[in-house]
This record gives C-alpha cells, sequence and structure tokens, in this order.
C-alpha cells in the first residue's frame, strides 16, 4: 500500500538553506522552497547550473532571470521554468519573494548548496 501520510510544513519553523531559502514541503520525487530577498542579496551568487529542473511563482516584487544569454523580468503573478543543467542566476531588483517547486527534490543530497 502506498504511503498516504499527510506532512504539514509550516515556513515559520522550517529549514534555512545556506542561500537564503527556506525549505518547505518534500516529497520523494519534488520539493518546494520559499525565497525573500532584497535587491542586491542574490547579485553575489553567481551563475550556476543544477542538477534538477526548477518551476517557480513570483510572490511580490521583481527580479531579472539571467539564463543561458536570455533573460526575463519577473514580476508579480509571473511563473518560470529554469530546466535542469541551465546556467542561471538572478538579480533582485524590488523586495522578491517566490515559491519553487524542484524535481527531484534540491535539498537531498545538497544540490543546492
Amino acid at each position: 500500500m502506498a504511503d498516504t501520510s499527510v506532512k504539514k510544513v509550516s515556513a515559520d519553523g522550517s529549514p534555512q538553506g545556506v542561500l537564503g531559502q527556506t525549505y518547505l514541503a518534500s516529497g520523494k520525487k519534488m520539493s518546494m522552497r520559499l525565497w525573500q530577498e532584497e535587491p542586491g542579496e542574490a547579485q553575489d551568487k553567481g551563475p550556476h547550473a543544477r542538477d534538477y529542473e526548477t518551476v517557480g511563482y513570483v510572490i511580490e516584487g521583481r527580479a531579472t532571470l539571467h539564463l543561458e544569454g536570455q533573460q526575463v523580468t519577473l514580476e508579480e503573478g509571473d511563473s518560470w521554468i529554469v530546466p535542469e543543467g541551465a546556467e542561471h542566476t538572478y538579480e533582485v531588483e524590488e523586495r522578491f519573494k517566490a515559491v519553487e517547486a524542484t524535481a527531484p527534490p534540491a535539498r537531498a543530497h545538497a544540490r543546492d548548496e
């Protein structure tokens, strides 16, 4: 029989990652995390590529996603995709709050540290 347990995760008590992310619910095949950043915070992280796919949704603010030579402005209500292995970075322009889902889970095996 499959696991049918309900898991609730409160952002107030969730662990924080070294890049500023808050880890939310995580399953076997995907996970969620919350980003809350001020302008300038993401700029010093530099471009990087990850071994997972990311889809995100902007709750508030504005940032520019730089991905493989392209750039797109992300604003409240926008969603986006970063394919697995794509080199990218974010430039936060206004206080930015977004939620992302990653598959496979970003936190597993320290994939996003």
